[in-house]
């Protein structure tokens, strides 16, 4: 049997901790991907008449909520 010593246990904690905040991130990257193709989906078969101009998926990331003008899906 293997003796897993303080060092050993850290690092592999800290492995998973950072395994589980990459998962998390790819979530939530995943999540603002789908929302911004959505929003251009929308706006084409909604609203093209309206004026818009699609935020950058930075936007959509830190928000994670769609960014179509208001009064276009309705």
């Amino acid at each position: 049997m293997m003796h897993m010593t303080p060092g050993m246990f850290v690092f592999l904690f800290n492995s998973t901790l950072a395994q589980a905040q990459e998962c998390e991130d790819l979530k939530r990257d995943m999540k603002a991907l789908e929302l911004f193709l959505q929003d251009q989906e929308d706006y084409e078969k909604y609203c093209p008449k309206m004026e818009w101009k699609q935020p950058d998926i930075a936007v959509y990331k830190k928000e994670l909520v769609t960014q179509i003008p208001k009064g276009c899906k309705e």
